[in-house]
């Protein structure tokens, strides 16, 4: 199982990027989708997430109207773009998987990050 993290970099305030995250040993699409970033000294937060099919996301109200993601199950990839980009966006970002039915995980895998600098 892999998660391959890439797009990240040094931005300019008001700049975007756009993380992609490819996937392969799984099913992707069976699994529900997630962006998580964590900045220097603080928790792991999530910041995105996508359905299985694509057809619900929900985001963290710090990246509302600015982020957006997706993905493409063709190619086992999901994106997070990135726009308006302030400072406090600063953080290595990582690519989630999961699948689940109650009562069991059946999957839960992580890519190895991808550090977002937001600084002019």
């Amino acid at each position: 199982v892999q998660l391959v993290e890439s797009g990240g970099g040094l931005v300019q305030p008001g700049g975007s990027l756009r993380l992609s995250c490819a996937a392969s040993g799984f099913t992707f699409s069976s699994y529900g989708m997630s962006w998580y970033r964590q900045a220097p000294g603080k928790e792991r937060e999530l910041v995105a997430g996508i359905t299985s099919t694509g057809g619900s996301t929900n985001y963290a109200d710090s990246v509302k109207g600015r982020f957006t993601i997706s993905r493409d199950n063709a190619k086992n990839t999901v994106y997070l773009d990135m726009n308006s980009l302030k400072p406090e966006d600063t953080a290595v970002y990582y690519c989630h998987a999961l699948r689940y039915v109650p009562g069991m995980i059946i999957g839960d895998y992580w890519g190895q990050g991808t550090q977002v600098t937001v600084s002019s």
